[in-house]
């Protein structure tokens, strides 16, 4: 397996902000720390084995999308040498349609 670094965009890492914010907020707020925990370490996880989830080319060159415990959408590019994390949606957000927004889709 190659191993590759593992890069989050700064929209990615806002979506993350949001979600635990958002989980902080509801009662029993100290899951949220756990939550982004498993998160990060799923996302931190594609150091090596980088080439999954579903090819989704028709939204753009190369982006993939992946599940995480059935509650997050991740859109994520692997490169020769890093994996890129772009975008972290939630269940019930039209992920495909922000995806297709040009101006949504970046590397850092």
């Amino acid at each position: 397996m190659k191993q590759r670094d593992v890069v989050i965009d700064p929209v990615a890492r806002q979506d993350l902000t949001d979600i635990f914010n958002w989980v902080a907020d509801a009662p029993g707020g100290d899951a949220a720390i756990n939550y982004l925990g498993r998160v990060s370490a799923y996302i931190n996880g594609f150091e090596l084995g980088a080439q999954r989830g579903t090819l989704r080319q028709d939204l753009a060159p190369d982006l993939r999308i992946t599940g995480f415990e059935r509650r997050l959408s991740i859109a994520f590019v692997v490169e020769e040498t890093a994996v890129y994390f772009l975008r972290v949606f939630t269940a019930g957000q039209n992920w495909e349609a922000q995806l297709m927004a040009k101006d949504k889709i970046g590397r850092a």
